[in-house]
């Protein structure tokens, strides 16, 4: 069944930016739908008795929020082998964008949490068109050094006249039109701090740059993570801010960021309730804990332990007394990777009993998982905000506050 053709009429949007729709009874994921459509589709993998997957070959019959791709090279029209991935929801129009990603996001707390929930996915200030907000590009070589991102579900190198989403210091820097034979990957990057961008080109050793949000300015490796819309950082700070409940925040008890980078949520936290506020930043990357630790040098309270976070909330639940009243007292900002928190951390975290939760998300069915978990453990989900930090695409970033209910 690999490879045939297939008309099919897309229904819904499912998290991962592929449209469900069904032929003779089976659900088939299909890329490059949007929701009202009919399409010929081809099918890519039937391995699944229970469902398949299909790219879009031919729209016949278009939705009205369907748009040319902000990225030629991903249109449509094009051979699905030939697309290149990262824009995803590039065809469709921008306001409807976050509609389906409202929809993805309200589904999967339904489903997952039993919790019907109101939420706007919101534009971030000053947001346009959706382009030109990624400060950090990839780009992969070919075997003849060819440079471009990978085709949509592969890892077939593209090449492309542009990057649409990037940033012009980055679009202009992109070395798209040379050739680097064996490099293996290219990052083209563009810190907040200095002028234009830099290029990391294979297996560099990691420089240290420097990024600003609002007045202050972290120090992070150049391989290492750091927020990739322009305007992200500044805008996760202040709605981590927002989200914690001032009457239940202790600045003496034992609050902790966990996965906490270089510090950016902590320092939030700090510049929010003062520096004298007492926080840990666990995070597992020895390197980002060694730049956390002069980022908070600031705050006097502030505290970095380089640990897997499991292991880290493990031996705090069986610390002594007096640690876990302090806990008790804690506000505690969850910050984990697309694989969410899990019963490995959220199970010992609800078992040292922390005021009060801030949960970051960038995956919506693995928080709508963790939300499910959390009220198991008596957490209530008492605030939710949803941030379109990655437009042009399916991903879509989430805010929530628990309390103990």
């Amino acid at each position: 069944m690999q490879g045939r053709e297939i008309e099919v009429e897309a229904t819904n949007m499912a998290h991962g930016g592929e449209s469900v729709a069904r032929y003779e009874g089976r659900v088939v994921f299909v890329a490059d739908a949007i929701p009202g459509e009919r399409v010929v589709a081809r099918v890519t993998d039937d391995a699944k008795k229970s469902f398949w997957r299909a790219e879009t070959l031919r729209v016949l019959e278009p939705s009205p929020h369907r748009r040319a791709h902000v990225w030629p090279e991903a249109s449509v029209d094009r051979d699905p082998a030939d697309r290149p991935g990262g824009a995803d929801y590039g065809h469709i129009e921008l306001g409807h964008q976050r509609t389906l990603k409202t929809h993805v996001l309200t589904d999967a707390l339904s489903r997952m949490a039993k919790i019907e929930r109101d939420v706007v996915v919101e534009a971030l200030p000053g947001e346009a068109d959706g382009t030109g907000w990624r400060t950090r590009e990839r780009l992969h070589a070919a075997a003849d050094g060819t440079l471009g991102p990978y085709a949509a579900r592969s890892h077939r190198v593209i090449p492309v006249a542009d990057l649409p989403l990037a940033v012009a210091a980055v679009r202009e820097h992109a070395p798209l039109d040379e050739r680097m034979p064996g490099v293996g990957d290219v990052t083209v990057l563009a810190p907040s701090v200095g002028d234009g961008a830099r290029l990391v080109i294979g297996a560099q050793k990691p420089t240290v740059i420097r990024e600003r949000v609002g007045t202050r300015e972290f120090r992070v490796d150049d391989t290492g993570f750091w927020q990739v819309h322009a305007a992200a950082p500044a805008t996760l700070s202040a709605a981590v801010q927002d989200a914690i409940d001032v009457e239940l925040f202790d600045p003496k008890a034992a609050n902790l960021d966990l996965y906490g980078g270089v510090g950016l949520l902590a320092a939030a936290v700090g510049d929010r309730f003062g520096s004298g506020v007492r926080i840990t930043s666990v995070e597992s990357d020895a390197r980002a804990t060694e730049h956390a630790a002069e980022n908070l040098a600031d705050w006097l309270g502030a505290a970095v332990v380089t640990a897997r976070v499991d292991s880290y909330l493990r031996r705090l639940r069986d610390a002594s007394v007096g640690e876990a009243a302090r806990l008790a007292a804690a506000t505690v900002v969850l910050d984990p990777p697309r694989s969410g928190a899990g019963a490995a951390v959220v199970d010992p975290l609800a078992a040292l009993r922390p005021a009060q939760i801030v949960y970051v998300a960038c995956d919506p069915v693995a928080f709508a998982r963790d939300v499910a978990l959390l009220a198991g453990h008596g957490y209530e989900l008492t605030g939710l905000r949803a941030l379109d930090l990655f437009p042009h695409t399916h991903h879509v970033e989430a805010v929530g506050s628990f309390r103990r209910a």
